[in-house]
């Protein structure tokens, strides 16, 4: 896959698969979920169950392939707005009262928010999913909570995972291989 900002990139994540990508603000992390996530124009393939993405409709992708933005966009005013299901079950998971389903969105903290995305997300059930930052603000117990329901989603339903994340011990723990962007660039990291 190549992007306008990225120079050619190319790698494999089979099913329960945990790519860990780190590298400095800037270099690309951002741009490769976006292109991964059929966002952004790009050229070369992205395969999927080896369909390339082209043969899917954008809606079916982007449903199949979750992207979870470092700030995800809120549209309604109350938090269950955004919700088609119950999501009582991962409120609890994530340390979050039921009751944050009456909160107004605007009265959400940027951790509520992340976590509050992450079960958005979760609710369209994706095989793949695209993480920017999901712990970025996050105290260690959130952060804690956001990893095991990852780490458990991942491995029941045998989902690939793009992790994006500066806290390179946090990739050590959650990622079974780690890429490295630099200026544009992805590079193995070496176990």
């Amino acid at each position: 896959m190549r992007t306008p900002h990225l120079e050619p990139a190319s790698f494999t994540l089979a099913a329960g698969e945990c790519a860990g990508v780190s590298g400095p603000s800037g270099a690309g992390k951002t741009l490769l979920l976006r292109a991964l996530a059929d966002l952004d124009p790009h050229e070369g393939e992205v395969r999927l169950d080896g369909v390339p993405a082209r043969r899917i409709p954008p809606p079916v992708w982007r449903r199949r392939v979750g992207l979870l933005a470092a700030e995800s966009a809120w549209w309604g005013e109350r938090v269950r707005d955004h919700f088609q299901g119950d999501p009582a079950a991962g409120l609890e998971r994530l340390g979050l009262p039921a009751a944050a389903l009456d909160w107004d969105v605007r009265r959400l903290s940027t951790g509520e928010r992340q976590r509050l995305a992450l079960l958005r997300l979760l609710e369209n059930r994706p095989e793949v999913l695209l993480l920017d930052e999901p712990t970025a603000n996050l105290d260690d117990a959130g952060r804690a909570c956001v990893e095991a329901l990852i780490r458990d989603y991942r491995e029941a339903g045998g989902v690939a995972v793009v992790w994006v994340a500066h806290d390179t011990d946090q990739l050590a723990r959650v990622a079974t291989h780690r890429l490295r962007m630099d200026a544009g660039r992805l590079i193995p990291v070496a176990a």
